[in-house]
């Protein structure tokens, strides 16, 4: 296995233009993300065809789709193939860096967004792993094959809970360092916002509620600190940096925080949580639908990662997250796309395609479908996101909600509110079904294939 990784390592950097045109690389969950220093020297319809690539996609990095797993594996052998070839000089990274954020479709407004989305991706892992146990320990508890008050559901509870009290410190952290200020001081941004000693703060004759302006409020005091302690390093002398920024940051900020950010963040928290609910009241099939339908562009574009405060601050709300099922509809019709495309092609090397993505369509990860199989094809795309607002109408109708955040897929089916479980995996079928269909009868033939032959 380590050898097969090692070659597709290799037949990617070929293509790319050797280890002397790679500047910088990265991974995230399924894509090799790489910033080469002349895109002449890349041979992009070469990678697209080595066996193991799902797909390319082109938008501040060239990003090479390999699938969750395989991706860090091969990201390795690439990174000692870098290493062995003399590594990546650090003024350069720098400088290809820079070039991403300039580069002609990033705006102002794009890029903010992915910022926020930074801070999030990092916690995914965390954020499934707890959602899981928790899931889980509530489905077993709920079957009665464990008794509520036992040692081992507390202990379950405690271990799959804990990052959701504390989640805000970890976004903090980020948001700070996202946004070029000290990890340490947006940590400190987040508990400003958690502390239960807020609860003995009274302002205008109101008392703070710890925790008022959730996410939405974390985010705010931890950029502000991070711009805070930038713009005060600019003035204080280097000697007396350690002892003066940070304290006139936290100081200012903690100030700003509860005069300003806990009740803007609950004004916008509510505006979000109250505006979605009421959506989907009062929209129902046809709010459903349009979710449902819309959301794989997001995903093409990267930027679905930015809904993640979004139902974070519903689960911190509401207590629950009717929007995430909804969305993973998206997922699902894609799968029954995938099917669909299986079925009536007679390409061996898009069926392989197909073959490689499908496992992690099914288990939540549909970046290997998109860009490897519906979107160079164009119309199963179209007829995907059709399929899946279909289910996401299913899901509307019938509120069907989470408890918390995860991938979505089958393994969602963990994180559904208790009795809502069966009601998902209806709507998984019937995305399934929907994709089939549409795609099968009006989204594909196989003269629309030619670049798999």
């Amino acid at each position: 296995m380590a050898g097969e990784n090692k070659i597709l390592a290799e037949k990617i950097l070929e293509q790319l233009g050797g280890p002397a045109n790679i500047s910088n690389y990265t991974h995230c969950m399924t894509r090799l993300r790489v910033t080469p220093k002349d895109d002449a020297l890349v041979n992009q319809a070469a990678i697209k065809k080595i066996d193991g690539v799902m797909g390319v996609v082109e938008e501040e990095t060239l990003q090479i789709i390999l699938g969750p797993g395989k991706v860090n594996r091969v990201t390795e052998e690439f990174g000692k193939l870098i290493e062995a070839a003399g590594g990546i000089d650090l003024k350069e990274k720098a400088a290809s860096k820079k070039a991403e954020i300039n580069k002609k479709n990033a705006t102002p407004f794009k890029l903010f967004l992915r910022k926020i989305s930074s801070i999030f991706i990092p916690l995914i892992p965390a954020l499934v792993a707890s959602g899981l146990i928790t899931g889980i320990t509530k489905a077993i508890v709920q079957a009665g094959w464990l008794a509520a008050d036992s040692q081992l559901a507390t202990i379950l509870s405690v271990i799959g809970s804990g990052l959701f009290g504390y989640l805000g410190i970890l976004v903090g952290t980020n948001a700070a360092k996202e946004f070029g200020g000290s990890p340490a001081l947006g940590a400190i941004a987040g508990i400003l916002i958690i502390n239960p000693a807020v609860a003995g703060i009274k302002l205008f004759d109101t008392a703070l509620l710890p925790g008022r302006g959730g996410l939405i409020g974390v985010l705010f005091a931890a950029i502000f600190i991070a711009l805070v302690e930038k713009r005060v390093r600019r003035y204080v002398p280097q000697s007396l940096d350690l002892f003066i920024t940070p304290t006139v940051a936290l100081l200012v900020t903690g100030i700003v925080t509860y005069l300003v950010f806990m009740p803007l963040g609950g004004f916008v928290s509510d505006a979000i949580t109250k505006g979605l609910t009421s959506l989907l009241d009062v929209g129902g099939v046809v709010a459903g639908f349009v979710l449902g339908a819309t959301f794989l562009p997001l995903v093409v574009t990267g930027l679905h990662q930015g809904l993640t405060p979004i139902h974070l601050e519903l689960i911190n709300t509401l207590g629950n997250d009717p929007l995430l099922p909804i969305l993973a509809m998206g997922g699902a019709a894609q799968v029954g796309a995938a099917f669909a495309i299986y079925a009536k092609t007679k390409k061996t090397r898009l069926k392989r395609a197909i073959g490689g993505g499908l496992p992690a369509g099914i288990l939540g990860i549909g970046e290997p479908l998109i860009f490897g199989v519906t979107l160079p094809l164009g119309r199963p795309f179209l007829t995907a996101c059709l399929g899946a607002g279909v289910g996401g109408a299913f899901q509307a109708v019938f509120h069907v909600a989470t408890i918390a955040v995860g991938v979505s897929g089958l393994p969602l089916a963990f994180l559904v509110v208790t009795g809502q479980v069966l009601l998902y995996l209806l709507g998984v079928l019937i995305s399934y079904g929907a994709g089939f269909l549409f795609t099968y009868l009006f989204g594909f033939n196989d003269d629309m294939a030619g670049e798999f032959d």
